[in-house]
């Protein structure tokens, strides 16, 4: 699937979750509506529940709206790498059953989705086109309805237009307003229509237009969901309701009186002139014979006071949780993780005459640490090779962990003739931070062999690290337990799972092992604020008999990176031709860095 597709796909599972909050919120509010009457007052209650459905949506529909989940992501066992014998850690999966074809095969098993979201936008846009086309329509009767109308004196509000049709009152226009009045109005008395035009007059006063105008652009954005048109037309009433509580405050009993006996004479002259496609901006009375009974039944029996406040906590309370359920029960997108970003460059592209096993190894991989979704995925990231420099990743976390290491400048080692020297600057005396620094291997060598084979085992068997294997080294500990093992090998697929349980703290480790692994994993932060962690590894390639690929190296940088509580963790593997003077890693790293400068902010 493309970036599209996803895209699409987002929409569809965001308009099917926005149907069930819809149906959850039309529910809760039909409860609080027969439980506390009040609630019909408050208008704010029926446009928060409009914005709650909505809100539901856009949380489905944003790229990264499943780190905002309250129930975490389940890991199933079957979506783990699987782990190989060690005989077979060195060979290379056949095209056929290599896991670096995965994605694709997962992108097939979805085509069938992708063909549903594409239908699916194209009934929304239609949807959406129509809505629009019915608005203008209604937009353009209105203003031809005002313009052929006969102004009337008035003081200072909207405009008094009179008009030759058996309408209801109604407001016109957001920015300059103006009220409607049916001719028939002057068959009324002069109190019953005097009430009727406060009754509008109130509704301009109360910016009850822009209201209106805000629950219709949200009715109009998800047409599909009729639970916001029930919620929208909820507004209307409340909306009049509290009209009515307004302009009838204070009035006697017999003015209460006069003004439902208007109501009641204005349902039997209006028309549905316009029908149920008010544009934006306007607004008419809102006078129905299924409703006006218990209109008139509040008008007689006013509620207020603390009902009113009481069931407007209740509401926003219950509003609260429908939207934190959805949260929790939001659909995740599951096979994106197997799905690369078209916007990162492929690795390395493979020649057409080149089979997998042929082709040079490379694999990019961005996972979200806190949910677990891989955001990067390309490659041939489930073949394990050695771990090489990046092994002083877990090496520091057993360091500190046990005390062996105590801070990012103790202990403080010497140079001893004998140790593994092939850099001059490792020839001089080396602390962690130097240790990290510099990738010194005889500092790896002595902090192996201080915690012991026995704890170095434990260690990797509890972190899950790669295939565990440090039955290699012929006897030598200072070999078999460092960077150098000949038999310990890990697959990118396997460093990003093990660091993400560093970057989460889920390793049973000592809180000061992770603060101080942290301060000398360091690399930088990047222009863009994000700071980054990790370890550069440089090994020489192999062949599958185990044999050296000439001419060629192994470049890894790993790690993570956060900002602002986000973690990102990452791995990048690529074979290349060796260079003089410099190392694989190195260049790897810088790589990747000036991609992370650019792509992170829109991970």
């Amino acid at each position: 699937m493309t970036a599209l597709d996803l895209f699409l796909a987002r929409l569809l599972l965001a308009s099917a979750g926005c149907l069930v909050a819809g149906l959850c919120v039309w529910g809760l509010t039909t409860v609080f509506r027969r439980r506390l009457p009040a609630l019909a007052l408050q208008r704010s209650t029926w446009l928060l529940a409009q914005l709650t459905v909505a809100a539901a949506f856009i949380v489905v529909l944003l790229p990264h709206g499943g780190r905002l989940q309250v129930v975490p992501v389940i890991e199933m066992e079957a979506n783990r790498p699987p782990r190989l014998d060690s005989s077979l850690a060195t060979l290379v999966p056949s095209p056929a059953s290599g896991a670096a074809n995965a994605p694709a095969s997962k992108a097939q098993d979805f085509s069938w989705l992708a063909w549903v979201a594409r239908a699916w936008a194209v009934c929304y846009l239609a949807g959406l086109a129509w809505m629009l086309l019915r608005l203008s329509r209604a937009r353009r009767m209105l203003e031809a309805l005002a313009a052929h109308g006969r102004r009337l004196p008035g003081g200072d509000g909207p405009a008094l237009i009179e008009v030759d049709a058996q309408i209801s009152p109604m407001l016109l226009g957001l920015g300059h307003a103006r009220l409607l009045l049916p001719r028939h109005l002057r068959d009324f008395d002069a109190l019953q229509r005097e009430m009727i035009v406060e009754h509008e007059l109130t509704h301009w006063r109360r910016r009850d237009l822009h209201w209106m105008a805000a629950g219709l652009a949200l009715q109009l954005a998800f047409w599909f969901n009729p639970f916001m048109r029930l919620l929208r037309e909820r507004l209307g009433w409340a909306q009049e309701l509290g009209c009515d509580r307004d302009v009838l405050r204070g009035r006697p009993p017999a003015q209460r009186k006069a003004y439902a006996a208007a109501l009641l004479a204005q349902l039997k002259l209006q028309h549905r002139l316009i029908g149920p496609a008010l544009p934006f901006g306007a607004m008419r009375g809102a006078i129905g014979a299924e409703t006006l009974a218990s209109r008139i039944a509040l008008i007689r029996a006013p509620l207020g006071g603390p009902t009113v406040r009481r069931a407007r906590v209740l509401a926003v309370a219950g509003l609260g949780l429908v939207f934190l359920a959805n949260l929790a029960l939001q659909p995740a997108l599951a096979w994106q993780a197997g799905v690369p970003v078209d916007a990162w460059p492929a690795p390395r592209a493979l020649d057409a005459g080149l089979s997998m096993a042929a082709a040079p190894l490379a694999c990019t991989e961005i996972l979200d640490a806190a949910g677990g979704r891989a955001l990067v995925r390309e490659g041939r990231c489930a073949e394990r090779v050695t771990p090489a420099s990046t092994y002083k990743i877990p090496l520091v976390l057993m360091g500190f962990d046990s005390g062996l290491l105590r801070d990012e400048h103790s202990p403080t080692l010497p140079f001893k003739p004998g140790y593994v020297d092939w850099q001059p600057s490792w020839r001089t005396s080396t602390d962690p931070a130097g240790w990290i620094r510099d990738s010194v291997v005889w500092y790896s060598q002595q902090v192996a062999t201080g915690l012991g084979a026995a704890r170095v085992q434990g260690y990797l068997d509890g972190f899950g690290y790669g295939n565990r294997d440090l039955s290699g080294g012929a006897g030598d500990p200072a070999l078999a337990l460092s960077e150098l093992s000949p038999s310990l090998r890990i697959s990118a697929d396997e460093q990003v799972a093990f660091l993400r349980k560093v970057a989460t703290r889920s390793l049973p480790l000592s809180d000061h092992a992770y603060a101080m692994s942290a301060r000398v994993l360091k690399v930088r932060t990047l222009d863009n604020g994000w700071d980054i962690y990790g370890k550069t590894g440089t090994a020489v390639a192999r062949r599958p008999d185990g044999g050296k690929e000439e001419g060629q190296m192994l470049g890894w940088f790993v790690g993570w990176a956060s900002k602002d509580g986000r973690t990102l963790v990452f791995a990048r593997l690529e074979q290349q031709p060796g260079q003089d003077g410099s190392y694989a890693g190195v260049r790897v790293r810088d790589a990747l860095l000036r991609e992370l400068e650019q792509r992170l902010p829109a991970l």
